[in-house]
């Protein structure tokens, strides 16, 4: 059964997906893992998601490495070139927790 329904998150699975989700917070990120899973292959560098960001090369890297920092991207140098790529059981974790509170709510309201 799903997380919140079966019973609540445990501390360390808050704090887990509470990084997560605060990864996911700025538009910039969101953006930036939105490109890359975008891109053919499932994979982009630097290079190729960098255009479309209206921010620094540094400020990029900066939310590419938050971004790893919370489990959401691998990342793997090429040359002089890191390619990251989404990892797709973090994306699937935070689904089934929003599919879990949006269930229970649903089921709350239709109880009501």
């Amino acid at each position: 059964m799903a997380p919140l329904v079966a019973e609540p998150l445990s501390t360390a699975a808050a704090v887990e997906m509470a990084a997560k989700f605060k990864a996911l917070s700025d538009p910039v990120r969101l953006r930036l893992l939105s490109s890359i899973a975008s891109h053919a292959g499932g994979e982009a560098c630097v290079c190729d998601i960098s255009a479309g960001v209206k921010v620094s090369q540094p400020t990029v890297s900066h939310h590419l490495k938050v971004l790893r920092d919370a489990g959401l991207l691998t990342s793997q140098r090429r040359a002089s070139w890191v390619y990251y790529a989404v990892v797709p059981e973090a994306l699937d974790a935070l689904s089934a927790l929003l599919s879990a509170v949006a269930a229970s709510a649903a089921a709350e309201a239709v109880s009501r």
